[in-house]
């Protein structure tokens, strides 16, 4: 197998996979919202050993207008902004203050957490049950509860408390952080003169399917670590439930564990419950359509524990309601206990290989190119340089194979002549030659197969982590996750007018300046003894590899094009060096 064959097989491998992918998948899309009808409030908790079900209200209103039918109590934190309603005590209200919905920071910011009765209710809240027919009463949905504050703050918790009238107190004790880690605290104190049974829960209630992104190379939906096990319904996952269709499917899936958490993860956000580590609990996902809106719920409930008459019961848990950033999450599986934490952000298969890529990108960005902008561009550019020497040896082997094979390359042109009706003579005089004269034909695809795992994490990188999102770099890209926006139709942004969002016309300057280097890179590749029409098939690849390019992420393309620069100094180095003659000469 010729080099020119090595570089063909390793890069349509590679494209087919990343862009048929994206081409063949379709996009899910959430369901259309219902009709308007009468309002239904949410369930109560079941009775039951564990909460049941909730339905949502079926009239929808704006956002802005049912957060003010309520009393609240209001969150503040350098990073996100707030409420709590005090009818339930449900965190029902939570905008991310660094992130915005576009690159333009002037675009409204991240909304996370919306009440029921809103376009996209989303919100969390906790509480307890008891056995089926117990006698006390909790609190639910309805429940009014009386505040020490009117402000939750990370200097200043917040205590909500609630007396049933008939000898139990219930209390909750909010903290948060700095960041997006809520601790919640319910004690019930017992004053009635009997023993009572109870356990605690705490659920996260999402009201229709998020719209998923088109290219499938992220898990959103449900997720969880569950006894040190991953589950985010991948195919590599140990559990293939923990996605929306199947919940959708069973209604109802059960598992437990002791340590763990569980949650809703999207493209770049997270809100996941971590229930005590130390005790085991059962935990859910369900799912309920009645009233005609989609309700998934992800819950976990702590065992039965008996609180005997003036005694006091107690449980602490957290609850994470933010942006998955990396070191955040680092962070909290450190400080704070909670395993596996980093795998919210799906790193994937390679996730060896991608997540040391993104800590040396986010060190480079930070120690070696500390600046707003451009920063995490120019430190794609470093770790290509830094892959290239790591890869150096193996293209050095690579070349000098290649010379070897030019020098046996009219050899090769008498043997396939004199054996052209007899291809497995041929086959077996063309290995007896290559032996003969220690030339490896296989030898030019070892440094391309060893860098494709590179390139699928770099592009994993690109695309699940929050911190490429809108980064910016010089020029035109204003966000390298995204794919270049400058195109030829318009002279790149000469001419004054928008062509239509058409992929094919959609080819921006870095793909182009990404197909020219692989030409001037295949041109230096000696001539290889095969037939005109393969000549044409390999002239054609740099076209082909723009187009398909051009719809990746602009980080990609910038180092793909970086990637080819180096190689075509590398290449020519090493060839002068082995006295290779290139195409060119």
């Amino acid at each position: 197998m010729d080099q020119n064959r090595n570089v063909i097989l390793a890069l349509v491998i590679s494209f087919a996979i990343l862009f048929g992918w994206q081409l063949l998948v379709p996009t899910k899309h959430a369901p259309p919202p219902p009709p308007q009808q009468a309002q239904q409030q949410p369930a109560a908790v079941a009775p039951g050993a564990a909460p049941g079900a909730v339905a949502a209200s079926e009239t929808t209103k704006p956002r802005a207008e049912v957060l003010a039918e309520t009393p609240r109590i209001q969150i503040r934190t350098p990073t996100v902004s707030g409420s709590i309603a005090l009818v339930g005590a449900q965190l029902d209200d939570l905008t991310l203050l660094d992130y915005s919905e576009t690159a333009d920071p002037k675009s409204p910011k991240i909304e996370l957490l919306s009440p029921d009765g809103s376009e996209h209710p989303y919100y969390v809240d906790f509480g307890w049950t008891q056995p089926q027919g117990g006698p006390a009463r909790l609190p639910g949905p309805d429940t009014r509860w009386t505040a020490s504050g009117n402000a939750l703050t990370p200097q200043q918790p917040i205590d909500l408390s609630w007396d049933n009238g008939d000898g139990l107190r219930f209390k909750r004790h909010y903290a948060i952080d700095d960041n997006y880690l809520f601790t919640v605290t319910q004690t019930v104190e017992n004053e009635s003169g009997r023993p009572v049974t109870l356990s605690a829960y705490g659920r996260i209630v999402r009201v229709g399917e998020p719209p998923k992104s088109t290219t499938y190379l992220s898990h959103e939906g449900p997720i969880g670590v569950l006894n040190g096990v991953l589950h985010d319904g991948g195919w590599f996952a140990a559990r293939d439930k923990y996605n929306y269709d199947d919940v959708k499917k069973d209604k109802e899936v059960i598992d437990t564990t002791t340590g763990g958490w569980l949650g809703f993860t999207d493209k770049y956000w997270l809100t996941a419950l971590v229930p005590p580590q130390q005790v085991p609990v059962t935990t859910a996902l369900r799912y309920n359509d009645a009233g005609h809106r989609e309700v998934f719920q992800a819950q976990f409930t702590t065992g039965e524990q008996v609180v005997q008459a003036h005694a006091t019961l107690g449980t602490e848990e957290r609850l994470f309601a933010g942006a998955k950033e990396v070191h955040l999450l680092d962070h909290y599986e450190a400080a704070a206990g909670i395993p596996r934490f980093d795998r919210a952000i799906d790193f994937g298969l390679f996730y060896w290989i991608t997540k040391p890529i993104f800590l040396t990108l986010d060190f480079f960005s930070k120690r070696v190119f500390y600046n707003e902008y451009g920063s995490f561009g120019l430190s794609i550019l470093l770790l290509t340089l830094c892959i290239k020497l790591l890869f150096f040896p193996l293209a050095n082997k690579s070349y000098r194979a290649m010379g070897k094979m030019k020098a046996l390359q009219p050899e090769v042109q008498k043997l396939r002549e004199r054996f052209a009706d007899d291809k497995a003579r041929l086959n077996q005089e063309m290995m007896a030659l290559y032996k003969r004269v220690g030339a490896n034909p296989m030898a030019g695809c070892l440094p391309i197969f060893i860098q494709i795992p590179v390139f699928f994490s770099l592009y994993k990188v690109l695309y699940v982590t929050i911190e490429m999102r809108h980064a910016p770099f010089y020029g035109w890209i204003h966000d390298l996750s995204a794919p270049d926006p400058t195109t030829f139709v318009n002279l790149f942004g000469l001419l004054p007018f928008a062509p239509p969002h058409i992929s094919f016309l959609m080819v921006g300057a870095w793909p182009i300046m990404m197909g020219l280097t692989q030409f001037l890179q295949q041109k230096l590749n000696p001539q290889a003894a095969i037939d005109p029409v393969q000549q044409k098939m390999f002239m054609l690849l740099p076209i082909v590899f723009t187009y398909m390019l051009s719809q990746f992420a602009a980080g990609l393309v910038i180092y793909w094009t970086w990637n080819n620069l180096l190689s075509i100094g590398q290449q020519w180095m090493i060839m002068r060096r082995a006295n290779v003659a290139p195409a060119t000469a």
